[in-house]
């Protein structure tokens, strides 16, 4: 890989994909019924149940992340949800629940902070949910939750666990297993660094089978469908093959033992990021970092600007040179910008962004 064809795009989402990746999407079509899909099927498999750490299916659906956010909830026990909300994504987590016909409690707090573990137990104790929904990294924020410790509390209170780790999963550590998630989900396009269009999930055994009683799943997000689909390596329905192929490609890339350098390196990357923005402080054209000390993601940093900088015309100034940032969220656009450093990025690419940013800075 060289600077000139990897290494300038720094979107949270999506990700920069390496060629190599690409190029196996150009493979030739084959049937989705064939022994040819489910042995690709079975290498992606594979390989996700590392990235996931469990040793139960991973899912996988020719949809955005959103698809199986609501089929979290359309699977999910029948009762309200209580829904976790400190930025845009875990908002739209609580809104499609109430699209799906749920009765939706919000535990809302400032966005870029999270929701004291304290409160969310608070409500689980005074009212009976059937699922808890939160983000474990929010990607319009860049605050990282405890999600272990709020599956047990769900659990200890007799709620399902329904985690979006969209921009987590495959940068931030995930113990589907370990720490008993009911429902986890990614996407393709964020820290696995593959192109948009597929979504990944792992469910819980008593998850999945109280799907089967769900009465307004559907079909599409089926569940029990997807279930009975794995165990024969093959998809519900017609499946985003030259997809499947790039996922294979990076699933072999990362391999039998790298998701935790993968992690590792995201957190060097974090560092990078947030030290840079410290040094850049004195300067007086950044306010700091969105999310606080202690519950900042690996893979994404909002960068807040001081008073009187427009971010968005640091994110033009940026692009103008060759490198793509994000930024702010919705209300956060004019004051923040957001440093994607996640997927196949490196300190070293992290690095000649932010050389670029800080010459932009000076210039303003």
């Amino acid at each position: 890989m060289t600077s000139s064809t990897f290494g300038t795009f720094f979107l949270p989402g999506p990700t920069e994909v390496r060629p190599e990746i690409l190029a196996a999407m150009q493979r030739p079509m084959i049937s989705h019924r064939s022994a040819a899909f489910e042995a690709l099927y079975a290498h992606c498999d594979e390989g996700l149940r590392r990235a996931f750490r469990t040793t139960r299916p991973v899912f996988i659906s020719s949809s955005s992340a959103t698809g199986l956010m609501e089929a979290a909830i359309r699977n999910a026990p029948a009762g309200p949800v209580l829904s976790l909300v400190n930025g845009a994504f875990s908002a739209r987590f609580a809104d499609i629940a109430r699209a799906c016909g749920r009765t939706v409690h919000a535990l809302e707090v400032t966005y870029g902070e999270i929701v004291p573990l304290e409160i969310v137990e608070h409500e689980l104790r005074n009212q009976r949910f059937a699922a808890v929904t939160a983000a474990h990294s929010e990607t319009s924020t860049g605050a990282a939750q405890d999600v272990q410790a709020i599956a047990e509390l769900a659990h200890a209170n007799g709620a399902n666990s329904l985690i979006d780790s969209v921009s987590g999963l495959g940068g931030i550590p995930v113990e589907t297993d370990a720490w008993g998630f009911d429902f986890v989900l990614t996407g393709s396009q964020k820290a696995l660094a593959l192109p948009p269009g597929l979504a990944f999930c792992c469910v819980s055994d008593r998850y999945l089978a109280s799907a089967a009683d769900a009465p307004a799943r559907g079909r599409y997000f089926d569940i029990a469908e997807f279930a009975k689909y794995a165990a024969k390596h093959q998809t519900p329905n017609t499946p985003a093959v030259s997809l499947f192929y790039a996922l294979e490609a990076q699933m072999a890339s990362i391999g039998p033992s790298g998701i935790e350098c993968r992690w590792a390196r995201h957190a060097a990357m974090a560092s990078a990021v947030h030290a840079w923005v410290e040094h850049q402080r004195p300067n007086g054209r950044l306010a700091g970092i969105l999310a606080p000390a202690g519950a900042r993601s690996a893979t994404v940093t909002v960068v807040k600007t001081a008073t009187g900088v427009d971010a968005r015309a640091i994110v033009d100034a940026v692009a103008k040179r060759g490198f793509t940032v994000g930024t702010g969220y919705g209300k956060l656009a004019a004051t923040s910008f957001r440093i994607g450093h996640m997927g196949d990025h490196t300190v070293e690419t992290v690095s000649r962004l932010l050389d670029v940013l800080g010459e932009v800075l000076a210039g303003f």
